[in-house]
């Protein structure tokens, strides 16, 4: 039956192989034109013969899906391979595939299981009709042999007797084609109980009933004996197609890499040019490309290619973005992984990826690997790790410092790697020779904010000056990332969707910057009139504390509309970019902080708990003053602070030196409470007139608290005044330098865009 079933598969491959090339042959003209085989076709050349084709081989012909497991896949492919040297001697490389995407044989399930069932049906309607019954020993000696109907006997297996009847059981009612069969327990057994039946009917000899002994193979038998096995080997098979190896490898390719070969042309869209913000690191790594390309320019220098550089910095900074732009124009292959990727249930099988990830950079070089997330092999070694036995991340972190600079290393392979946590990788991984660049992607400034909103404002549609929002809001969204100006754009494009405008406008861009700092508005919660009351004092003691330090960020806006999860009001500030901060600024800083809760000590009987998130915050930096920045006489210049150890058992210090910073730590956070009461009692009036504007509009910005209290009296400056004064200033610079070359050298050919180049350019330079 399985040679009938084979023979009728190939009868169908061909005929199907056959029904392909018709179909083929109703291509259109040009195609057929085009086309080496249909050119012959033609021409008046003679007509190649139809088992061979121009090469020579044998033709390929197309295997029906799902009958690839009985027929073989060499044919299929045969003709894939065929089909792609086509493509690629037709100069299409945007269509060719690397190895590392080849997938498993598609197994057509509905194929398989039309064919079992058909199977099935024709052995029912072509077998024998079953006429075999059943009987006891008892049935029979009683309705067979004592009536002497039996013609013979035949054992079968040792197990089982068949009952043969004669043709005269007929006249008895009895069908002599009907076959009745019993089974024994042993064949001297049945043997003994025969012939003491036959010698009770006196039947001689001569006459006894003949019996046979046959071994028979049942299919049915044979298939349920075999039947556990098979579901083993078809488990094994699922497994290997389908389980922790991953990407159809196979059980025994789970040790092969799972780096993905990038093709620059058709799965990366990201360039340099896209990258902004990040100046300085999109340098280091353009050195990188540039080396790769052209390697003669720096060897004969006497320079060596760095093996490698690391990418850190905060989330949403960049690093993957840098990485897509570097596969992007590289122009060399690109392979990508990820950190989590080396590390699976089997011992054995993170070094094993290590090995062929650098073994096929090394037969594609010069090439470049980008290991994202790195931290997730690299730690330090004997930091988090399991205690006691072999440490699977351990043995993959010791592969990949061998094969980054080891006996077997390879002088074009670059590895770029990017991580979150700098401070918990291995030294060794860090180490020059390895890692030698360590390229920090930080938060951008207000400029490189300012470029990278130009950047994700192209695809907004908006009649605003793109050049003025973009600064606009580069000043509004103090310590955002690359990521988080990305959703802001996205936020504003949708709340401008849901209002049904035709274009995003500012009013747009600030909703979004407030729906990302402070959460949604929670306009289903409704406070009570006590509750109202207690947040719009709360906030105006932060306004009022805030605007009269000096050292304290610019209020932007207060709001006592709930926002996020349990934010009941909130103020907005333009903080600096400022990098380094004096005692005084931090000690403002605090009192500000503390405005809300002395308001309201001030006028209302009791506090609540609204300030909780504010004491946490004044807590952490009167903490980091006392044991990290130094900026206490009595603990002294000393740092408790220790960001290498991840887990400390114990502190740094005696329990005398943690009751002194404790104690310290109350003292400046009681002395900043005091200065903060004594200030908002003074302003006590100004206090009661933000807080009564708050519960009348809700919303207040700064102009209305400058009409309400005045200006401060501070000489202030906006980061954004900053930031135009910087610009303004530049191009003051270029206009004297061009009037100087115009009225020297009489050059009126130098245009507005050449006067912007070199402002931008002296800004990068001197600011």
């Amino acid at each position: 039956m399985i040679s009938r079933i084979g023979q009728i598969g190939v009868r169908s491959a061909r005929l199907t192989g056959f029904r392909s090339t018709i179909r083929s042959s109703a291509a259109s003209p040009r195609t057929l034109l085009t086309n080496q085989r249909y050119t012959r076709k033609y021409s008046s050349e003679k007509k190649p013969s139809n088992s061979k084709n121009d090469a020579g081989e044998d033709k390929p012909f197309n295997v029906p899906k799902g009958f690839e497991g009985f027929l073989g896949n060499n044919a299929s492919k045969q003709a894939k391979r065929v089909a792609e040297e086509g493509k690629q001697s037709s100069g299409s490389p945007k269509n060719s595939k690397n190895n590392n995407d080849n997938k498993p044989p598609e197994i057509n399930v509905n194929m398989v299981l039309g064919t079992a069932v058909g199977t099935w049906l024709l052995w029912k309607v072509t077998a024998p009709a079953d006429n075999s019954r059943e009987i006891t020993w008892q049935g029979f000696r009683t309705s067979l042999l004592d009536k002497g109907l039996v013609d013979r006997l035949a054992v079968v297996n040792r197990n089982r007797v068949r009952v043969h009847l004669r043709p005269e059981a007929g006249s008895l009612g009895v069908s002599p084609q009907q076959t009745y069969y019993f089974s024994i327990g042993s064949v001297d057994g049945f043997e003994r109980k025969l012939d003491d039946a036959q010698a009770e009917l006196g039947i001689p000899s001569s006459e006894r009933i003949p019996v046979s002994y046959q071994d028979e193979i049942s299919v049915l038998n044979t298939a349920l004996h075999f039947a556990p096995t098979m579901l083993l080997i078809g488990v094994l098979y699922y497994i290997s197609k389908r389980g922790p190896g991953g990407g159809g490898q196979g059980l025994f390719g789970i040790g092969k890499s799972k780096a993905k070969m990038i093709n620059q042309e058709t799965e990366v869209k990201v360039k340099f040019k896209d990258v902004a913000g990040a100046d300085e690191a999109k340098e280091e790594i353009m050195e990188f490309v540039k080396f790769l390309k052209n390697p003669a320019a720096y060897e004969r220098l006497g320079a060596t290619i760095p093996k490698g550089a690391i990418l850190s910095g905060p989330p949403g900074t960049g690093k993957t973005l840098l990485a897509k732009a570097t596969a992007g124009e590289a122009g060399v292959p690109f392979l990508s992984v990820s950190g989590s990727e080396f590390v699976e249930m089997f011992v054995g099988v993170g070094p094993s990826r290590v090995r062929d990830l650098f073994a096929t950079a090394k037969k594609n070089a010069p090439c470049i690997i980008f290991v994202d997330e790195i931290d997730a092999i690299g730690k330090a070694r004997g930091k988090g790790g399991q205690m006691g036995g072999n440490d699977e991340r351990e043995s993959t972190l010791n592969q990949l410092l061998v094969e980054m600079d080891g006996f077997g290393s390879s002088e074009h392979v670059v590895v770029l790697a990017g991580t979150n946590r700098p401070d918990v990788l291995d030294p060794a991984l860090m180490r020059p020779g390895r890692f030698d660049r360590h390229v920090a992607i930080d938060r951008p400034d207000i400029g490189g904010r300012a470029q990278i909103f130009i950047v994700h404002l192209k695809p907004i549609k908006t009649n605003e000056d793109r050049t003025r929002l973009s600064r606009k809001l580069a000043a509004l969204t103090p310590g955002f990332s690359g990521a988080d100006i990305h959703n802001v754009c996205n936020e504003a494009a949708l709340i401008a969707a849901r209002h049904q405008k035709d274009e995003v406008d500012e009013a747009d861009f600030e909703q979004a910057i407030e729906r990302v700092i402070a959460g949604l508005e929670k306009k289903s919660r409704v406070l009570s009139p006590e509750e109202k009351k207690t947040v719009a004092y709360h906030e105006a003691g932060h306004a009022v504390a805030g605007w009269y330090l000096q050292h304290a960020d610019p209020l932007l806006k207060v709001s006592i509309i709930p926002r996020g999860v349990a934010a009941l009001g909130y103020a907005q500030y333009l903080p600096k970019d400022q990098y380094l901060y004096s005692e005084k600024q931090l000690l403002d800083r605090m009192c500000m902080t503390l405005g809300g809760r002395v308001s309201e000590q001030i006028f209302f009987e009791s506090v609540t708990t609204g300030a909780h998130d504010d004491l946490q915050k004044v807590t952490k930096m009167a903490y980091a003053q006392v044991t990290t920045y130094g900026m206490n006489d009595k603990v002294g210049p000393l740092s408790f602070n220790d960001p290498q150890a991840e887990q400390q058992f114990q502190k740094p210090f005696s329990e005398a030196t943690g009751a002194l910073i404790d104690s310290e730590t109350r003292k400046l956070v009681n002395d900043a409470y005091t200065r903060t009461v004594n200030l908002l009692t003074e302003r006590r009036a100004d206090v009661e007139k933000v807080a009564k504007l708050l519960l009348e509009k809700e919303v207040i910005t700064r102009e209305d608290v400058e009409n309400l209290l005045g200006k401060r009296p501070f000489v202030e400056k906006t980061v954004y005044d900053e930031y135009v004064r910087k610009q303004v200033s530049c191009y003051r610079h270029v206009g004297g330098v061009l009037s100087y070359f115009l009225c020297r050298h009489h050059l009126p050919h130098l245009s507005l865009k050449t006067s912007q180049t070199l402002a931008k350019s002296l800004q990068n330079r001197y600011y």
